[in-house]
């Protein structure tokens, strides 16, 4: 795998073993400098055997990992330019925040001054500054998260890589702290590597995702590619919610319902065999009469409404949909178009779409 300059990783060929089970097979990535890149994928994926690797807890079986074109495969964590920052924090209790967030810096022999300076700067940047003297037990769940990410930041590491950093917070102080992560790292400048299950928060935080399965890489791309443009159905179905119409592959498109489902075929589906159009739910629209000029419709019943606030999820009975007969196609209305029908369970209704929001997939 070629590197350009401001390629800071180069994961080239990175095998991983345990016993006969493959953790991570042959991966190829390439992190560039100042990126938030994201591993996402289902547990028991590899995602954090990969991150183990890179911060050097775990020796590849085969294959490389240079950090700015320097082989550090073989390299002892403690000399590597990368810092790792556990879901756990690991904050010592008896310590204040300061003197959690200075430890790093006592460690590596650096002057009382420089390590003033930089514990302020990073009480600061984290807005941990009226907190300093305090004990991490005394501190909310945000905040000792906060605590660990400037103890990882303060040794000013070329990479950070954070295994499930947010896992242990609630979801409103999660979707907070998204964004707080996020503002950081454009502020620092360096390049952040995340394991993540969740693929809300890879969307929200990223600016590349890695989505793995059983050790391999299945796709790369930016969260707008990923959601828009997957290459499979596994990423289709792992990213968001997705609507699968099964049939046959034509050169139209997918023969489906007595007709013929119109989309954008990823590289992977073939011209002939099986194959599914797949649609995202808030693509969808709803018609209680075929729309004419409509590219993709299909006939339905509604069988269960779900009220979220800022939209409804209407779920339908569809004819073949899926990989069997008689499947649920799920259907988001924003609230504003809702209330502009009578969508009611037993309902018979056309359900719509474009063929640009259509992405044709191998089975």
């Amino acid at each position: 795998m070629k590197t350009d300059a401001r390629t800071v990783i180069a994961i080239q060929g990175l095998t991983k073993r345990f016993g006969e089970v493959i953790a991570v097979d042959a991966v190829d990535l390439n992190l560039a400098e100042n990126e938030f890149f994201a591993l996402l994928g289902p547990s028991g994926c590899g995602k954090t055997t990969l991150l183990r690797m890179i911060a050097g807890f775990a020796r590849p079986d085969e294959g490389r990992i240079l950090l700015d074109g320097q082989d550090m495969t073989a390299v002892r964590p403690s000399r590597r330019p990368v810092n790792l920052m556990f879901q756990s924090y690991a904050l010592f209790p008896h310590m204040t925040v300061a003197q959690n967030i200075a430890y790093g810096l006592e460690m590596d022999g650096c002057g009382r001054d420089e390590i003033k300076r930089r514990v302020g700067a990073m009480l600061e940047m984290t807005e941990l500054a009226a907190y300093g003297g305090r004990k991490p037990d005394s501190l909310s769940g945000g905040q000792r998260q906060r605590v660990a990410l400037a103890r990882a930041l303060v040794k000013r590491p070329r990479v950070l890589l954070l295994d499930e950093p947010l896992g242990a917070l609630d979801k409103k102080l999660r979707e907070q702290m998204q964004l707080e992560l996020k503002r950081m790292q454009h502020e620092i400048g360096i390049t952040f590597v995340i394991v993540t299950h969740d693929q809300e928060e890879a969307l929200v935080m990223a600016d590349r995702i890695a989505v793995l399965r059983d050790g391999r890489t299945m796709q790369v791309g930016s969260p707008r590619e990923l959601y828009e443009f997957p290459t499979s159905r596994f990423v289709a179905g792992f990213i968001g919610k997705m609507n699968f119409f099964a049939g046959a592959r034509t050169s139209q498109g997918v023969a489906f319902g007595g007709g013929v489902l119109a989309g954008t075929a990823a590289e992977a589906a073939s011209a002939n065999g099986a194959a599914v159009a797949a649609v995202r739910p808030e693509r969808l629209r709803l018609a209680t009469a075929r729309p004419q000029g409509t590219e993709n419709a299909v006939a339905g019943r509604i069988v269960d409404i779900a009220y979220h606030g800022q939209d409804l999820n209407v779920h339908l009975a569809v004819e073949g949909a899926g990989e069997e007969g008689n499947e649920r196609v799920l259907v988001r209305l924003p609230a504003g178009e809702a209330e502009g029908g009578d969508w009611r369970p037993g309902l018979d209704v056309w359900c719509c779409w474009d063929a640009a929001h259509t992405r044709i997939l191998a089975v």
